[in-house]
């Protein structure tokens, strides 16, 4: 079940991350360069799709790294930042776990509900509508920061640590 549990998680996360990286190094700064009578087909067709496999690719990464760490015998260890069990490896996946959450979080409760107004979604003014893209675009790039050390946590509690 853990080899299940990991080739899962690592599916999912691809998904997760890889959507992340694509909305701001790719579509996010794209977006000036397409014509106007382009753009409606990126907001009410290509970003609703990219948003739904994204928040889900979400959900399911947070999922499968909390079974994957609770059949590895690690998960409350590990969210303790390896401080009850003096382990580095959970120390290490531990701080990838927490940047995950936040990041978790941040894409349901806070991106999430944004491009909803964003992408008009959900009625709105034109003045929340601005101020919510510019939410969902600072805490996507947020993530995105996190994604890194994130990424460097858990490859290295795998293939470094002891």
């Amino acid at each position: 079940w853990s080899g299940i549990a990991r080739y899962t998680h690592a599916i999912v996360a691809i998904m997760w991350i890889g959507l992340l990286w694509y909305f701001n190094f790719v579509q996010i700064p794209s977006m000036p360069n397409i014509p106007d009578e382009q753009k409606p087909a990126i907001g009410k067709v290509i970003a609703p799709a990219a948003l739904w496999y994204f928040r889900w690719g979400a959900m399911l990464t947070l999922i499968s790294g909390l079974i994957l760490a609770h059949l590895n015998g690690n998960l409350l260890t590990a969210l303790q930042l390896g401080i009850t069990s003096n382990s580095n490896r959970d120390t290490a996946i531990g701080i990838g776990m927490w940047m995950a959450i936040i990041m978790w979080f941040n894409v349901w409760f806070v991106i999430w509900p944004n491009q909803k107004k964003a992408l008009g979604i959900v009625e709105t003014d034109a003045n929340s509508k601005a101020k919510s893209a510019r939410t969902a675009m600072l805490f996507s790039r947020t993530n995105t920061l996190l994604s890194i050390p994130m990424l460097f946590a858990m490859v290295s509690a795998q293939n470094i640590w002891t």
